[in-house]
């Protein structure tokens, strides 16, 4: 299962990948940015990261969860799956950095809300979680910057 669900996450992040490559040709480079916005080498790295240690967090909530408690953390989990493809369509593929501030306010909140769910079967399933959501401040903070910066 540890497979399956690490595969799972990095499946989400290589959709994620398609949904976003020929906006990173066309029309990413030719929005303005601020200046400590990333090199894009340092997006699919910090991702493949982050899905793995998801992965293993949903994992690790399978395992040690009680009979009936499974439900709502590996609801909350699917969930902010979807919202991560979500935002990749909203931001990249329709080219809506404004629409990706609101898909991302989302997506924060389902991460969140997993991470307490996790932390509570397990408490190192939801430390697992901390990276992804420092690093979801940081996107936040990136996709306000260039809605701004575009409006």
């Amino acid at each position: 299962m540890l497979l399956v669900f690490v595969i799972l996450c990095l499946l989400v992040g290589r959709l994620g990948a398609m949904i976003t490559a020929p906006a990173l040709e066309i029309w990413y480079p030719t929005l303005v940015k601020p200046d400590w916005t990333p090199p894009n080498i340092v997006f699919p790295v910090a991702w493949s990261l982050i899905f793995l240690a998801i992965g293993i967090a949903a994992w690790l909530v399978w395992k040690h969860a009680e009979r009936g408690e499974l439900g709502l953390p590996l609801t909350l989990f699917f969930l902010q799956l979807g919202l991560n493809i979500a935002w990749s369509f909203a931001f990249f593929g329709l080219q809506s950095p404004l629409l990706g501030v609101f898909v991302l306010a989302a997506l924060i909140g389902a991460v969140v809300a997993t991470t307490l769910s996790f932390a509570s079967v397990l408490r190192a399933a939801g430390w697992l979680f901390l990276p992804y959501i420092l690093w979801l401040g940081y996107a936040a903070a990136l996709n306000i910057a260039i809605w701004r910066l575009n409006s």
